[in-house]
Protein backbone atom coordinates (compact mmCIF):
# COMPACT_ATOMS: atom_id res chain seq x y z
CA UNK A 1 0.00 0.00 0.00
CA UNK A 2 1.61 3.41 -0.81
CA UNK A 3 0.65 6.73 1.33
CA UNK A 4 0.73 10.39 0.18
CA UNK A 5 3.72 12.46 1.66
CA UNK A 6 2.62 15.02 3.71
CA UNK A 7 3.11 18.48 1.84
CA UNK A 8 6.19 20.66 2.29
CA UNK A 9 6.09 22.82 5.02
CA UNK A 10 8.16 25.54 2.56
CA UNK A 11 4.72 26.29 0.88
CA UNK A 12 2.13 27.29 3.97
CA UNK A 13 1.69 31.10 4.47
CA UNK A 14 2.61 30.98 7.87
CA UNK A 15 6.04 29.89 6.92
CA UNK A 16 6.43 33.06 5.06
CA UNK A 17 5.65 35.33 7.17
CA UNK A 18 9.14 35.45 8.92
CA UNK A 19 10.16 36.86 5.82
CA UNK A 20 8.54 40.38 6.50
CA UNK A 21 8.77 40.06 10.55
CA UNK A 22 12.58 39.94 9.76
CA UNK A 23 12.66 42.73 7.64
CA UNK A 24 10.20 44.85 10.22
CA UNK A 25 12.51 43.42 13.10
CA UNK A 26 15.90 44.95 11.62
CA UNK A 27 13.83 48.02 10.18
CA UNK A 28 12.81 48.87 13.90
CA UNK A 29 15.97 48.04 15.36
CA UNK A 30 18.28 49.71 12.84
CA UNK A 31 16.34 52.89 13.31
CA UNK A 32 16.14 53.10 17.04
CA UNK A 33 19.58 52.38 16.80
CA UNK A 34 19.98 55.54 14.19
CA UNK A 35 17.81 57.51 16.80
CA UNK A 36 19.55 57.15 20.06
CA UNK A 37 23.17 56.76 18.98
CA UNK A 38 24.99 60.38 19.63
CA UNK A 39 25.52 61.45 16.44
CA UNK A 40 29.46 61.88 15.33
CA UNK A 41 31.34 64.84 13.51
CA UNK A 42 34.38 64.65 11.53
CA UNK A 43 36.92 67.16 10.59
CA UNK A 44 40.33 66.57 8.82
CA UNK A 45 43.27 69.31 8.90
CA UNK A 46 46.50 68.46 5.70
CA UNK A 47 50.05 69.00 5.96
CA UNK A 48 52.90 68.26 3.48
CA UNK A 49 56.05 67.08 4.09
CA UNK A 50 58.65 69.62 1.68
CA UNK A 51 62.46 68.92 1.51
CA UNK A 52 65.52 70.98 2.79
CA UNK A 53 67.88 72.80 0.89
CA UNK A 54 70.47 69.98 0.27
CA UNK A 55 68.18 67.23 0.39
CA UNK A 56 66.87 64.81 -2.38
CA UNK A 57 63.19 65.36 -3.30
CA UNK A 58 62.13 62.12 -3.42
CA UNK A 59 62.76 61.97 0.43
CA UNK A 60 59.89 64.06 1.40
CA UNK A 61 57.80 61.20 -0.10
CA UNK A 62 59.21 58.72 2.24
CA UNK A 63 59.32 60.99 5.47
CA UNK A 64 55.51 61.36 4.78
CA UNK A 65 55.04 58.02 4.90
CA UNK A 66 56.57 57.71 8.12
CA UNK A 67 55.06 60.49 9.85
CA UNK A 68 51.71 59.32 8.82
CA UNK A 69 52.14 56.01 10.69
CA UNK A 70 53.52 57.63 13.99
CA UNK A 71 51.13 61.28 13.90
CA UNK A 72 48.96 59.84 17.01
CA UNK A 73 51.99 58.72 18.82
CA UNK A 74 54.18 62.10 17.53
CA UNK A 75 51.03 64.03 18.97
CA UNK A 76 50.20 62.47 22.19
CA UNK A 77 54.24 62.64 23.06
CA UNK A 78 53.60 66.44 22.18
CA UNK A 79 51.31 69.31 23.12
CA UNK A 80 48.46 67.57 21.05
CA UNK A 81 46.33 66.91 24.02
CA UNK A 82 46.52 70.10 25.63
CA UNK A 83 45.17 71.96 22.67
CA UNK A 84 42.54 69.90 21.77
CA UNK A 85 41.27 69.87 25.47
CA UNK A 86 41.01 65.75 25.77
CA UNK A 87 42.75 62.81 27.07
CA UNK A 88 45.85 60.96 25.41
CA UNK A 89 43.61 57.67 24.80
CA UNK A 90 40.67 59.92 23.10
CA UNK A 91 43.70 61.28 20.59
CA UNK A 92 44.46 58.19 20.35
CA UNK A 93 41.10 56.48 19.52
CA UNK A 94 39.32 59.39 17.82
CA UNK A 95 42.01 60.59 15.35
CA UNK A 96 43.38 58.70 12.31
CA UNK A 97 46.26 59.70 9.59
CA UNK A 98 46.28 58.68 5.94
CA UNK A 99 49.02 59.59 3.35
CA UNK A 100 48.96 59.37 -0.66
CA UNK A 101 51.12 57.14 -2.30
CA UNK A 102 52.38 59.42 -4.99
CA UNK A 103 52.23 63.14 -2.59
CA UNK A 104 54.00 63.96 0.17
CA UNK A 105 50.82 64.83 2.04
CA UNK A 106 49.07 63.66 5.05
CA UNK A 107 45.56 63.96 6.00
CA UNK A 108 44.61 63.88 9.81
CA UNK A 109 41.15 63.08 10.64
CA UNK A 110 39.39 63.71 13.81
CA UNK A 111 35.74 62.16 15.07
CA UNK A 112 33.65 63.72 17.70
CA UNK A 113 30.52 64.42 19.33
CA UNK A 114 31.10 67.93 19.02
CA UNK A 115 32.07 69.97 15.57
CA UNK A 116 34.45 72.51 17.35
CA UNK A 117 36.48 69.17 19.28
CA UNK A 118 36.71 67.25 16.32
CA UNK A 119 38.16 70.59 14.33
CA UNK A 120 40.73 70.83 17.57
CA UNK A 121 41.76 67.64 17.79
CA UNK A 122 42.83 67.57 13.87
CA UNK A 123 44.56 70.86 13.77
CA UNK A 124 45.90 69.50 17.30
CA UNK A 125 47.90 66.53 15.73
CA UNK A 126 49.23 68.91 12.45
CA UNK A 127 50.57 71.66 14.33
CA UNK A 128 52.19 68.59 16.63
CA UNK A 129 54.25 67.32 13.58
CA UNK A 130 55.01 70.69 12.25
CA UNK A 131 56.41 71.18 15.76
CA UNK A 132 58.25 67.77 15.54
CA UNK A 133 59.88 67.92 12.17
CA UNK A 134 61.20 71.86 12.76
CA UNK A 135 63.24 69.87 16.10
CA UNK A 136 64.21 66.88 13.92
CA UNK A 137 65.08 69.00 10.52
CA UNK A 138 68.67 68.82 10.77
CA UNK A 139 68.91 64.85 10.76
CA UNK A 140 65.86 64.14 8.14
CA UNK A 141 66.36 67.17 5.52
CA UNK A 142 62.58 67.29 5.39
CA UNK A 143 59.87 69.64 7.71
CA UNK A 144 56.67 69.27 8.18
CA UNK A 145 54.02 72.63 7.17
CA UNK A 146 50.24 73.24 7.45
CA UNK A 147 48.93 72.67 4.21
CA UNK A 148 45.00 73.24 4.93
CA UNK A 149 43.45 73.52 8.65
CA UNK A 150 40.01 71.62 9.54
CA UNK A 151 36.89 73.57 8.90
CA UNK A 152 34.11 72.88 11.10
CA UNK A 153 31.60 70.07 9.71
CA UNK A 154 27.96 71.19 9.63
CA UNK A 155 26.71 67.68 9.53
CA UNK A 156 27.07 64.45 10.97
CA UNK A 157 28.85 61.81 9.30
CA UNK A 158 27.14 59.15 11.63
CA UNK A 159 24.60 57.13 9.72
CA UNK A 160 20.77 58.78 9.80
CA UNK A 161 17.95 57.05 11.80
CA UNK A 162 16.12 56.22 8.27
CA UNK A 163 19.46 55.21 7.03
CA UNK A 164 19.77 52.96 9.87
CA UNK A 165 16.30 52.03 9.42
CA UNK A 166 16.83 50.48 5.93
CA UNK A 167 20.16 49.29 6.65
CA UNK A 168 18.65 47.15 9.57
CA UNK A 169 15.70 46.25 7.39
CA UNK A 170 17.95 44.86 4.70
CA UNK A 171 19.83 42.98 7.29
CA UNK A 172 16.70 41.64 8.49
CA UNK A 173 14.99 40.13 5.16
CA UNK A 174 18.92 38.77 4.56
CA UNK A 175 18.37 36.65 8.03
CA UNK A 176 14.75 35.82 7.43
CA UNK A 177 15.44 34.98 3.55
CA UNK A 178 18.41 32.13 4.92
CA UNK A 179 16.40 30.55 7.87
CA UNK A 180 13.77 30.40 4.85
CA UNK A 181 16.18 28.18 2.78
CA UNK A 182 17.25 26.37 5.64
CA UNK A 183 14.49 25.23 8.05
CA UNK A 184 12.46 23.65 4.86
CA UNK A 185 15.36 21.14 4.22
CA UNK A 186 15.36 19.87 7.66
CA UNK A 187 11.59 19.53 8.02
CA UNK A 188 11.68 17.07 4.70
CA UNK A 189 14.23 14.91 6.14
CA UNK A 190 12.41 14.30 9.14
CA UNK A 191 9.63 13.78 6.62
CA UNK A 192 11.31 11.48 4.51
CA UNK A 193 12.31 9.58 7.45
CA UNK A 194 8.65 9.36 9.12
CA UNK A 195 7.12 8.06 5.90
CA UNK A 196 9.80 5.12 5.80
CA UNK A 197 8.87 3.82 8.81
CA UNK A 198 6.12 1.70 9.81
CA UNK A 199 2.76 2.43 11.01
CA UNK A 200 2.41 1.87 15.13
CA UNK A 201 0.83 -1.00 15.97
CA UNK A 202 0.79 -2.90 12.34
CA UNK A 203 2.54 -5.90 11.42
CA UNK A 204 5.45 -5.73 9.13
CA UNK A 205 4.57 -7.75 6.38
CA UNK A 206 6.65 -10.77 5.77
CA UNK A 207 6.45 -12.80 2.10
CA UNK A 208 5.41 -16.52 2.66
CA UNK A 209 7.19 -19.34 1.25
CA UNK A 210 7.28 -20.27 -1.99
CA UNK A 211 5.22 -23.35 -2.99
CA UNK A 212 7.18 -26.72 -2.85
CA UNK A 213 7.76 -28.07 -6.16
CA UNK A 214 5.71 -30.92 -7.35
CA UNK A 215 7.67 -34.88 -6.79
CA UNK A 216 8.73 -36.40 -10.16
CA UNK A 217 8.27 -39.98 -9.50
CA UNK A 218 11.64 -41.57 -10.54
CA UNK A 219 11.92 -44.61 -13.28
CA UNK A 220 11.72 -47.62 -12.03
CA UNK A 221 14.71 -49.87 -12.73
CA UNK A 222 14.65 -52.85 -15.25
Amino acid sequence: MTTTPPRSSLLTPARWMVLPAAVLAGAVLGGGYGALKTPEYAATSYVIVVPGEKSDPSAALGFAQAYGRVATDIAVTGDAQVWAGVSADTLRQSVQASTSPDAPMISITARSAKPATAVSMADGVARALVTNSTHVAANTGVKVVQFSRATKPQQPVSPSAPLSALVGGCAGGLLGGLALLVRPKRTARAEARHSRQPAAGGAAQVPGPAGAAAQQPEPEAV
